[in-house]
Parts: structure tokens; C-alpha cells; sequence
């Protein structure tokens, strides 16, 4: 009962959005070598005091294969990392990070568990459901938008992207938006499995 309450608290600090904390400086660092500008969670929600956009993050771990395969197929996709830099702050997040970080006036910590553990930010994203890599999508004002599981292959991400960072999921279903979508990918097929349609 005690660890249902607990992520019940860090689901609704997450997903209430009432007011920015006082995040403190980043205390990780992020390797900028391909085309996405990626950021720390912290980072994003400093900036997002100046200019509101969507945050997209991406949870990954260090042992993770297709975290790996995800960053050198999809991500160093043009045209993903494009989408990603214009309509998103897109955040990288090792999701067994052991650096702490303040949202909303409340601390996430690394909580260990046997020979690794977990980020308590990267818990509540995932509403507990740990796999990786994971994908996440925060609106302007941190209210999560659709949280995401696996791999994703550059022709289904880019409709994925494309669907929230123009904020089409607001107007239209996700079928609505795939009979209208036209992919810039040659063997693009049908819908993702893994996006549950609004």
C-alpha cells in the first residue's frame, strides 16, 4: 500500500503541471554528436520558463541494445531530428541516472534495486511500466501526452512525431491522421502498433 501511494504522488507531480520548481543545475551531461540537439530534463524545463513547446524524452539505459539501435537508425535521421528541433525540447534521460532532479518542488531520486536500480522520474513517466527504450511526450505545460515502448523504426517514428509535434492528436484520431499522412519514407506501412489512438 505504502509503494502504491508513493507512485501515486510522483504520477500526480509529473502529470499536474501546476507550477515550475526550482530545478537545480544540470548534473549530467549530454553527447551531441548527430543531429538531434539534445538536452538534460533540467535544461528543458529552464527553457521552457521562456518559450513554451512539448518536451519529447527519450529513456534509455547504458545496457540497453536497442536504445543503442534507436539512437544510430532513427535519431540520426534528418528529418526526425528536425521535427524533434523545431516543435520539441528533445530530452536524452538515463533512466538508472544517479544524479537527483527537482521538479515541481519535489526531489527525484535513484532509487537501487539489486545490482542496478531506477530513476524515480523515469518510474513515474512510465507509470511504473519499465522498458527500454521508452519514449515520452509532455505537453507545454508537463501534462503527458503519450508515453511510447520499444523501438521505433524512422518511417513509424517520423508519423508519431509528426501526429503530437503539430498537435494533430488535439483534432483528429490516430486512423483519422494516417489516411492523410504522407510519408517522405518509400516503405512506410500501415499504423504502429505501440501508439493507442485518442
Amino acid at each position: 500500500m505504502r509503494k502504491f501511494l508513493f507512485t501515486g504522488l510522483l504520477f500526480i507531480v509529473i502529470t499536474s503541471g501546476i507550477s515550475y520548481g526550482q530545478a537545480k543545475l544540470p548534473e549530467t551531461t549530454i553527447e551531441n554528436d548527430g543531429p538531434v540537439k539534445w538536452m538534460t530534463f533540467e535544461q528543458a524545463v529552464e527553457k521552457s520558463k521562456t518559450e513554451k513547446r512539448k518536451i519529447f524524452i527519450d529513456l534509455y539505459t547504458d545496457w540497453c541494445g536497442w536504445c543503442k539501435v534507436m539512437d544510430k537508425n532513427t535519431f540520426s535521421e534528418e528529418l526526425i531530428a528536425n521535427i524533434l528541433n523545431e516543435k520539441f525540447y528533445p530530452v536524452k534521460f538515463n533512466a538508472e541516472q544517479r544524479a537527483d532532479v527537482v521538479f515541481q518542488g519535489y526531489t527525484f531520486k535513484f532509487v537501487a534495486s539489486g545490482n542496478s536500480g531506477v530513476h524515480q522520474l523515469a518510474a513515474s513517466l512510465l507509470s511504473n511500466k519499465l522498458a527500454y527504450p521508452s519514449q515520452v511526450f509532455l505537453d507545454e505545460n508537463f501534462h503527458i501526452i503519450q508515453p511510447i515502448q520499444g523501438y521505433q523504426k524512422p518511417d513509424d517514428f517520423h508519423k508519431i512525431i509528426q501526429f503530437i509535434g503539430d498537435d494533430l492528436y488535439k483534432k483528429n484520431t490516430w486512423a483519422e491522421f494516417l489516411k492523410a499522412y504522407k510519408s517522405p519514407y518509400a516503405s512506410t506501412l500501415g499504423a504502429n502498433p505501440t501508439l493507442s489512438p485518442h
